[in-house]
């Protein structure tokens, strides 16, 4: 299993993700050309893209998805009632709606409800051989029940939306600071940090923090808030990174 961040922030946000030569999307957000150039730094042809996974219906996760589906002729993988939502994907013919579960070959995909202000938002956890990557992003908060999909897995893509402090002094509108904050709005760092400290286990190898609000946070913030909360919960991790808005990360292999 291999993944990588393509681009993550409020802008757009997309991640390549391959499993037993199959090749997938986690969202659509940016442009066609923006994910073209990327894939083609890690040596990936967009035409070859097989699945694209749509967490939900804003702008920043779809806004390439009628130019990528006319590309790739990539088969679609989303719930009902999302697909219902998205006008770009009518009369598509190669879709997969996934509920709760949804085996291709060998891949097992977990699609769980998230807290967010859209329909039926989703995030989802990956698995194939014993390999476990989970994708956590536009949630006010987590609900225990679905903590029994997220445990241990190998890698995380967490969402890391914004510093508390940060967006209650910051420029935001009183309205926008409330839904931000709400339980159908994002994850803050706090929230990030503590959950991890629930959910990673022995075999978690990577986190990358995601989402993070170009506004509400800066990267030395959510690194700081992460590691000195891991502290006082005496979780021993470090291997963790925050993606970006206009940079890749690194290919990350389990």
């Amino acid at each position: 299993m291999k993944v990588c961040v393509l681009s993550s922030g409020s802008k757009g946000n997309v991640s390549y993700l391959e499993i037993n030569n199959k090749k997938f999307l986690l969202d659509a957000g940016r442009n066609l050309k923006y994910i073209t150039d990327k894939l083609k730094e890690i040596e990936v042809n967009i035409k070859d893209i097989d699945y694209i996974l749509i967490t939900h219906n804003h702008t920043d996760h779809i806004s390439a998805l009628k130019n990528l589906v006319k590309k790739t002729n990539a088969t679609i993988i989303i719930s009902q009632k999302l697909l219902y939502e998205i006008d770009d994907l009518n009369g598509y013919p190669n879709i997969l709606v996934c509920e709760d579960e949804l085996l291709i070959e060998n891949i097992k995909i977990i699609s769980f409800k998230s807290s967010h202000d859209a329909i039926d938002s989703r995030n989802f956890v990956i698995e194939c051989d014993g390999k476990k990557i989970g994708y956590v992003t536009d949630t006010g908060y987590i609900n225990r029940n679905n903590f029994k999909f997220l445990k241990d897995l190998d890698i995380y893509l967490f969402e890391s939306n914004h510093d508390i402090e940060l967006l209650q002094h910051g420029p935001y509108p009183d309205w926008l600071k409330r839904r931000v904050l709400s339980d159908n709005g994002h994850l803050s760092n706090k929230s990030a940090a503590f959950y991890l400290t629930k959910l990673i286990g022995n075999h978690t190898k990577n986190i990358i923090l995601i989402h993070l609000s170009e506004t509400n946070n800066l990267e030395d913030i959510a690194m700081e808030t992460i590691n000195n909360t891991f502290l006082e919960y005496s979780v021993d991790f470090h291997n963790i990174i925050c993606a970006k808005q206009n940079e890749k990360t690194e290919v990350f292999e389990v």
